[in-house]
């Protein structure tokens, strides 16, 4: 990997490892309020307290579990090579911008250069795999022609 690839896939590291350390502090958080939380005599409040604990407890495990599943599909981008169609891991230039298929990070600045770093997944990227250079589609009323990809 080398030049804008690279740095736009340390730039995803960096953001899905800031996500997975905010979900595991919420969630250490969560738990030591929930542990924290002793009965007392107010009865139904006590109870209701306790579920919005676990709702929280939930979220958090559900954001981190996200989290680790993104720094996966991330990590097995790393070593992955130069194909004349859009799949995972390519760096696409378009007529109407710049998009790294990777993990949904949004747009990020690299080199004065703005990149959308998208989900395969993601509506426009369902659009883009599988294309080749040249080929066009529209997303939200505007025209996307293929120029690269790297």
């Amino acid at each position: 990997m080398e030049g804008l690839k690279a740095k736009l896939y340390q730039s995803c590291m960096d953001f899905i490892m800031q996500r997975i350390n905010t979900a595991e502090t919420a969630l250490e958080q969560a738990q030591e309020a929930s542990n924290d939380d002793t009965k007392s005599s107010a009865g139904d409040k006590f109870e209701t307290t306790r579920e919005m604990m676990q709702q929280d407890i939930g979220r958090n495990k559900s954001l981190l579990m996200d989290a680790k599943q993104n720094l996966a599909l991330l990590s097995s981008l790393e070593e992955a090579v130069h194909s004349d169609v859009v799949r995972n891991g390519a760096l696409v230039y378009t007529s109407n911008g710049i998009f790294y298929i990777s993990i949904s990070a949004g747009q990020l600045k690299i080199d004065d250069q703005q990149v959308f770093a998208i989900s395969a997944v993601s509506p426009i990227g369902q659009l883009l795999v599988g294309k080749k250079v040249g080929e066009s589609f529209s997303f939200n009323k505007n025209e996307y022609t293929i120029k690269q990809i790297d």
